[in-house]
């Protein structure tokens, strides 16, 4: 199998699609780093995982000094780094103008600023193997923006930024970096949402509930990863959207006034 023994890591591990990918990665033979805020929940994800080898590393993106010591335990319990797959964050359910200021700040320190602090502090390792794959989980909105996320698809805008500069400026390198942008699946993304003050939304969207099951998302992303594509898009008919506004922007921007987002 392609990722049999190799060390790869999750963050945002603790649930949904993070949880799917953790199994996946099992079932290929990785042995696994697998990372969120809740620790229990991390156990609960591990045990799943057997007999996979794993590590469970409790962390929080928006803590981004801390994360260059997480790095170096991966480190002394594996001494090597293949796959690291950024997958934690945190979604928005709120209208721009009822939104505060701390809030937004919030979406990009975690989605934004602890994703690339984490791949920065990693990179130093991979560049030394000359091997290596920083995965980064986008979103749709990462393509374009919607009702509702505008900080959320700011900071998903930024990821493919820096992320499309940081594959150029490793070429030839051994270093591979892919952006995988999910539409809708089935988790729990909308429930912990934050909404305009900061609090979660604590309900399931109709569009994320009738959305694709994170298994089928595992399933069609380890290929994606194997392959060392550069970008994919995974979901429903929603991953249209990416060719439409590239083609047909007006029309576009007209249906997505009328589109059923939440």
């Amino acid at each position: 199998m392609k990722f049999s023994q190799q060390v790869v890591w999750i963050t945002g591990a603790s649930a949904g699609i993070g949880e799917a990918l953790a199994q996946a990665f099992a079932r290929s033979g990785a042995r696994l780093v697998l990372s969120a805020r809740n620790e229990a929940e991390l156990r609960r994800v591990a045990a799943a995982c057997a007999p996979a080898e794993t590590l469970v590393l409790p962390l929080d993106l928006a803590d981004s000094a801390a994360l260059p010591a997480k790095v170096q335990q991966v480190l002394a319990r594996y001494g090597r780094l293949d796959v690291l797959v950024n997958n934690g964050g945190v979604s928005q359910r709120s209208l721009a103008l009822e939104t505060t200021l701390d809030v937004d700040r919030r979406l990009m320190e975690v989605n934004y600023f602890g994703t690339v602090a984490l791949t920065k502090a990693v990179l130093p390792q991979l560049l030394q193997q000359r091997q290596g794959r920083v995965v980064t989980i986008s979103s749709l909105v990462g393509k374009f923006g919607t009702p509702y996320r505008s900080a959320y698809a700011a900071s998903k805008h930024a990821l493919h930024g820096f992320f499309d500069s940081l594959r150029a400026e490793l070429s030839g390198s051994g270093v591979g970096i892919t952006i995988i942008c999910p539409g809708f699946i089935r988790t729990g993304v909308s429930v912990n949402a934050l909404t305009g003050d900061g609090r979660a939304l604590g309900t399931m969207d109709e569009a994320t509930e009738k959305g694709l099951a994170p298994e089928e998302f595992a399933r069609r992303a380890l290929p994606v990863m194997a392959r060392g594509d550069n970008e994919a898009y995974i979901g429903g008919k929603e991953t249209m959207g990416v060719l439409l506004k590239r083609f047909a922007p007006g029309i576009f921007a007209r249906l997505l006034t009328r589109a059923k987002v939440r």
